[in-house]
């Protein structure tokens, strides 16, 4: 194990990570707010942690509540709290808290990082590398799983050469589109439509619109491009159905997969988009378990687990299908921090599996107290 190992006369110490600085900031937030209400006071010290939008890591209230979605309104990190870092120390890696009004104050030693951002700086393997520098475990995949499972582009790539099946679809990048915006249409054309044109590097459904035909390529192409410069186009797997499964590891053995389970929009949302994740009521409906014969759902579970590890994965994961008319299985994406959020399809996967939201979240902290940091 790690030299840094936790006291043994005391709580092991959790950091909950929340925020960032990228477009799911809100989201990240409402997720933080879940795990801080959910997670055992009495088993783990708990300091939440604010990453504001422009990057600075700030000392958050431990107010769960303040952390949810009122209205139509995401919450976000309080900028005006006090500076922390992450900082090295003779016996393991201290949280410091470092305004230039007082003298640094140490608030502990960190066991544990719960990362629990959304989208770049933060789920994408950067802050994974930063937490490896510093020799502090934390919870969720590595640095190379935690950046293919963030760029979808490269995502596909892995998965095929691991012999899954993944949705037909083409890159653009801005430059691309700049240069040779003619090319770039024939391409999305040849592809066929309705298609999809989403941010490769980005999630919870941001800048995903989806094109019926040729005279909504540039719209759909730039909304793309407020997000990432490099964009998919993918084409829309008319008539499947959306089926996703959760992957979680063991103490000891090969990971687990949840009962999968099955989403279906209606209403305005043609399609599985932000407000139809976070903010719509009746026209989401999730069934759990999905309605699949035996043998489809045991391949696709196993399909799940072979998707976790060709990514590399650790900790969880959450991988979407696309069920076909004809019953064949292709992969739509892997999420390596999938949402914790009350709406969200992870824990609702396990709780109908088995393990409840509190549980979840002390499965993970162990799995993370128990792992290595770097190569070991």
């Amino acid at each position: 194990m790690n030299e840094t190992t936790p006291h043994e006369t005391r709580k092991p110490r959790v950091a909950v990570v929340f925020g960032g600085r990228s477009s799911e900031h809100g989201i990240s937030c409402v997720t933080a707010g879940s795990v801080l209400a959910a997670i055992d006071r009495e088993a783990y010290d708990v300091v939440p942690v604010g990453i504001a939008t422009d990057g600075r890591w700030v000392l958050e209230v431990d107010e769960p509540a303040r952390l949810a979605i009122r209205g139509n309104d995401l919450p976000e990190v309080d900028a005006a709290g006090s500076t922390v870092a992450l900082m090295g120390a003779a016996s393991g890696t201290e949280l410091v808290v470092t305004d230039a009004t007082s003298v640094p104050s140490v608030i502990g030693e960190v066991d544990v990082v719960f990362p629990l951002l959304h989208g770049p700086w933060g789920e994408d393997g950067t802050l994974q590398g930063m937490l490896e520098m510093a020799g502090v475990r934390y919870v969720g995949s590595g640095v190379l799983a935690s950046a293919i499972g963030m760029d979808k582009a490269y995502m596909k790539v892995v998965l095929q050469a691991a012999g899954l099946p993944v949705t037909p679809g083409i890159t653009v990048t801005r430059t691309e589109w700049e240069q040779d915006p003619v090319g770039v249409r024939v391409r999305v054309e040849e592809l066929g439509f309705p298609s999809f044109a989403k941010p490769a590097r980005a999630g919870s459904s941001m800048g995903i619109s989806k094109v019926h035909d040729a005279g909504e390529v540039v719209d759909a192409l730039e909304e793309a491009f407020r997000h990432d410069p490099k964009v998919l186009v993918e084409q829309s797997m008319e008539g499947a159905r959306e089926v996703e499964c959760g992957v979680l590891g063991t103490l000891e053995g090969p990971p687990e997969t949840s009962r999968p389970g099955e989403v279906r929009t209606g209403g305005d949302h043609e399609f599985y988009d932000f407000e139809a994740k976070y903010l719509a009521d009746q026209h989401t409906e999730i069934d759990i378990p999905a309605d699949l014969d035996a043998e489809t759902e045991q391949s696709l579970r196993a399909m799940a687990v072979r998707a976790f590890d060709a990514l590399s994965c650790e900790g969880l994961a959450r991988v979407d299908f696309f069920v076909m008319p004809d019953g064949s299985l292709v992969i739509n994406e892997l999420n390596t921090m999938p949402g914790f959020t009350p709406t969200s399809m992870y824990p609702q996967l396990w709780a109908a599996s088995g393990l409840a939201y509190p549980e979840l979240v002390d499965r993970l902290v162990q799995l993370a107290l128990r792992r290595d940091t770097g190569l070991r």
